[in-house]
C-alpha cells in the first residue's frame, strides 16, 4: 500500500515537472501581434446649396428682362430676396446695370406702384378730402367714377356745369393707404390687404389712368373741384364715347400729316387740351377755328347784339378773349 502510495506521488511530481516545462517553452514564444483596426473614412457632408436665378448676360437698367438672359443656379448662398424660378423676375426691370453671374434680387428691381399699371396708364395724383374721397371710404384697389364741376368764369366756362369726367378708374392710392405690397400676379391675393396706415385725413388720391385722358383730369382739377364716386367692382359699365363729338386738341397737327381724328394715345397726351374745349364739348374746337379775325369779330358781334331783341345775351370776342353781355 505504502509502495502503491510512492508511485502515484511519482507521476504526480514528474507530471507537474511535464506541466512546468511546457510552461516554459510558452512563455519563450512571442506574443502573437494584436491586430490594429484600419482607420474608416470619414466623407465629409455635403454642402447645401440654393437654386437662385442669376444673370447670363449683362442686364442694362431701365430694360424689361428676358428670359434668355436668365438660368437657375445652385449657390451655396440663399441671399435676402432672391428668385427661385426664372418666371418670376422674367418682365420686372432693373434699377441699374447688372453685370454677368450676379444674382437677381427683388431690392434691385423696379417695385412700387408703377408695377400695378397697366400699358398704356399713368398713376396721378390729384388733390383729396373727406367730401371729395366718400367720406374718407375710398380703400387701394377700389373703382370710382371721376365727377368735376366748372363754374361759369365769362370766358373759358359759359355755364355752371357738373359731368362724369372719368369712368371706373383704379384707386392705386389714397391717403397713405397703398396697394403697393401686394402681389402682383395675384397669387395669394385673398391672405393679403392693402396697406392701410393709421386713420387720418387723406389729402391725395392715386388713380390709373389712360395716358390720353390725364388732361382731362388735371384740366378738371385746375379749373373745378373733383368728386369721386365709388361703384362695385362688379359693374363695368362705362359711357359710349361715339354718342358725342371728339374733343379737340390744343395743338393740330402739321399740315399733310396724320388728321387730329387717327392720332395714338400718346400723341394726343402730346397735343393736349383746353378748358374751353372740355367745359364746351368737342363742337368747341370747330367753333372757335370758325370765329373771325379780332378785327373784324367785334364789330360783327355788335352788329348782330344791336338787332337783335330785349332780354338776350350777345358774346362778344375781342382776340382771345370772350365777354358775354346780357340786354
Amino acid at each position: 500500500m505504502i509502495r502503491f502510495t510512492k508511485i502515484i506521488a511519482a507521476v504526480l511530481v514528474l507530471l507537474a515537472l511535464l506541466l512546468i516545462g511546457y510552461a516554459w517553452m510558452l512563455s519563450r514564444k512571442p506574443a502573437p501581434p494584436v491586430p490594429v483596426p484600419q482607420p474608416v473614412a470619414r466623407l465629409a457632408p455635403a454642402e447645401a446649396t440654393f437654386p437662385v436665378v442669376v444673370a447670363t448676360k449683362p442686364l442694362p437698367a431701365g430694360q424689361a428682362i428676358e428670359a434668355g438672359a436668365l438660368r437657375v443656379a445652385q449657390l451655396t448662398i440663399n441671399p435676402v430676396g432672391a428668385f427661385m424660378t426664372v418666371a418670376e423676375a422674367v418682365g420686372r426691370v432693373p434699377v441699374f446695370d447688372l453685370g454677368t453671374g450676379a444674382p437677381l434680387l427683388e431690392n434691385q428691381l423696379v417695385s412700387g406702384l408703377s408695377m400695378r399699371l397697366e400699358a398704356g396708364e399713368r398713376a396721378v395724383a390729384v388733390k383729396a378730402d373727406e367730401v371729395m374721397g366718400v367720406g374718407n371710404s375710398v380703400r387701394p384697389g377700389d373703382f370710382v367714377d371721376v365727377f368735376f364741376a366748372l363754374k361759369a368764369d365769362g370766358r373759358d366756362v359759359d355755364r355752371s356745369q357738373s359731368r362724369l369726367l372719368l369712368a371706373r378708374k383704379r384707386v392705386l392710392a389714397f391717403g397713405t393707404a397703398s396697394v403697393d405690397g401686394m402681389p402682383a400676379n395675384g397669387e395669394g391675393r385673398g391672405n393679403q390687404k392693402p396697406q392701410v396706415a393709421n386713420q387720418q385725413p387723406a389729402r391725395t388720391a392715386v388713380l390709373a389712368v389712360p395716358v390720353e385722358d390725364v388732361n382731362r383730369l388735371a384740366l378738371g382739377e385746375a379749373n373745378g373741384r373733383l368728386l369721386l364716386a365709388l361703384r362695385h367692382p362688379n359693374d363695368t359699365a362705362e359711357p359710349d364715347p361715339t354718342l358725342f363729338a371728339e374733343l379737340q386738341t390744343a395743338l393740330q397737327p402739321a399740315a399733310g400729316r396724320r388728321p387730329a381724328g387717327a392720332l395714338t394715345a400718346m400723341d394726343r397726351a402730346l397735343a393736349g387740351l383746353t378748358t374751353q374745349d372740355l367745359a364746351a364739348g368737342g363742337g368747341a374746337g370747330s367753333a372757335r377755328r370758325a370765329q373771325p379775325q379780332p378785327g373784324s369779330a367785334s364789330r360783327a358781334v355788335l352788329a348782330r347784339a344791336a338787332a337783335a331783341p330785349a332780354g338776350h345775351e350777345v358774346e362778344i370776342i375781342r382776340g382771345d378773349r370772350r365777354d358775354t353781355v346780357r340786354y
